[in-house]
């Protein structure tokens, strides 16, 4: 056995191995059984000594701009490590195609991607030492810039795999921290962009040589000697200050924004204006459904992340009555613990929301998996578990009729719709505005026939139940919030 295929396998896969090479004749004797466990073993054993090519990971969609986007773009080549105690080998080729649009919606060519079947990545090096070797032979056939792992990364991990390949390695928080940075507009966005990829940062900040030994003096510096004394900090430690610093007046700036949120939410609020919050995972096409539903033209882009910023969009029920869509950031499995913690001023729209939109890209290989990812970060927002929701399946368009079946069947209360084109739209905004909460207050009231933009007001924010046209004037039973009941009341024929 080579010493790299020993490098490879775990301990107790290299004695069972060494006892078929040993015992060879005497297996051919064995049952079926023990014949078939070894044959199991030799294959688990080819496929931890076998990098796994995953195919379909860079194809260019506009073939006219290959020549300038060779140019432009940054070539990089993936790698992943699967265990099959935690995943299957299509979940793990899956996360890398995710991985591989993360990298190309960021700006990178893909020119190929590898899995390494092992129980664990290894410490040292992510991939086992050989592989190592093997992707830095796939980086120079390439000649690709960059590695981007399908994992987290320590710093050790990430320097190892650096001084081996001598190009530069991100890991996928990294990769996702740059599309933000890309993608944030608003002057909240960004804060909270950055906040994040300080908090990246800050324990993975390293240094070289000198700058790591400001502190020394005299014979205890080699080359510096006398007058080669620092200031007393480390330049290691000075960085790690200056973004402590930064990161806590970041957080004071999101903060500071706060209260101009509560305003515009309380706005809402205070004439009882209805929200649905359009969450799901990154790319469903909540942007599409959303301008659909309320004919605005919010940024619609065939990307990872095309909308950060949350954008709150009116619509009116077939009754008249005013509701807002607020559609929110896409989620994507693994979501760097960073993010979720810059974006909770984002996420508090969920919470406040009346009825909960999970819009699912139906057409994807596996929608479940998208599904839980969703569910998993939703439970950890705050007041989320006793309002409503509705799971809409889009891109209906792009779904084969087996699919179509078998959506049907696994959720039959769900809707399956096509924002291209137009398809189940309607039966799903009839069901958005009959879960559209009523308001509390019961009024009963004569309303002078001057009164007309009253009662344009309460059609927009409140229910009608009926109306009854009199000669003193307009007699009106509706429901409607405190605010507009104490109007009605000033106003009404005693």
């Amino acid at each position: 056995m080579k010493q790299e295929e020993q490098d490879n396998l775990q301990p107790g896969d290299l004695v069972h191995n060494n006892v078929l090479e040993e015992h060879s004749e005497v297996l051919l004797d064995e049952d079926y059984d023990t014949h078939h466990a070894g044959e199991e073993l030799w294959r688990e054993r080819e496929s931890r000594n076998t990098l796994k090519h995953v195919t379909g990971l860079g194809e260019l969609q506009d073939v006219t701009e290959v020549e300038y986007r060779k140019v432009r773009l940054e070539r990089v080549v993936l790698v992943g490590v699967w265990s099959s105690l935690t995943s299957t080998l299509q979940e793990a080729e899956e996360s890398l195609r995710e991985l591989a649009a993360l990298a190309q919606t960021a700006g990178a060519y893909v020119c190929d991607g590898v899995l390494q079947h092992r129980s664990k990545p290894n410490a040292a090096t992510y991939l086992g030492s050989g592989k190592v070797r093997e992707v830095a032979d796939i980086v120079a056939i390439h000649e690709a810039d960059t590695i981007i792992a399908d994992d987290d990364l320590a710093p050790s991990q990430r320097r190892a795999l650096e001084d081996v390949t001598k190009v530069k390695v991100v890991d996928r928080t990294a990769l996702i921290l740059d599309i933000f940075a890309q993608h944030a507009t608003s002057r909240e966005g960004k804060a909270q962009v950055e906040l994040a990829q300080l908090q990246y940062m800050l324990p993975r900040l390293r240094g070289w040589g000198g700058s790591l030994s400001r502190q020394a003096g005299g014979r205890a510096s080699a080359e510096g000697g006398i007058g080669s004394r620092g200031p007393g900090e480390t330049k290691i430690e000075i960085d790690r200050r200056v973004i402590r610093n930064r990161i806590a007046k970041l957080r004071k700036q999101i903060a500071s924004m706060k209260p101009a949120r509560d305003v515009k939410r309380g706005s809402r609020r205070k004439f009882g204006l209805p929200t649905v919050a359009v969450v799901g995972y990154t790319n469903a096409g909540k942007s599409s459904v959303t301008n659909r539903l309320t004919g605005s033209q919010e940024l619609v882009e065939n990307a990872l992340f095309a909308t950060l910023d949350t954008a709150v969009r009116s619509a009116v029920a077939k009754d008249g009555r005013r509701y807002a869509f607020v559609d929110t950031v896409g989620f994507v499995r693994r979501l760097p613990t960073q993010l979720v913690e810059a974006f909770k001023s984002t996420l508090e729209e969920v919470g406040e929301a009346d009825i909960i939109m999970h819009v699912v890209d139906g057409s994807h290989p596996n929608p479940f998996a998208q599904i839980d990812a969703v569910n998993e970060i939703i439970s950890d927002i705050p007041h989320t578990e006793n309002i409503p929701r509705i799971l809409v399946f889009n891109k209906a368009d792009c779904i084969n009729t087996d699919v179509h079946d078998r959506l049907r069947s696994l959720y039959p209360d769900a809707f399956i719709v096509s924002a291209r084109s137009g398809e189940g739209l309607a039966d799903l905004q009839r069901a958005v505005e009959h879960m559209l909460p009523t308001p509390d207050v019961e009024v009963n009231a004569v309303l002078p026939y001057a009164q007309g933009s009253l009662l344009s007001l309460i059609r927009e924010n409140g229910q009608v139940d009926a109306i009854e046209y009199l000669g003193d004037g307009m007699h009106i039973s509706c429901h409607v919030n405190e605010h507009i009941a104490a109007k009605i009341l000033e106003v009404a024929v005693k």
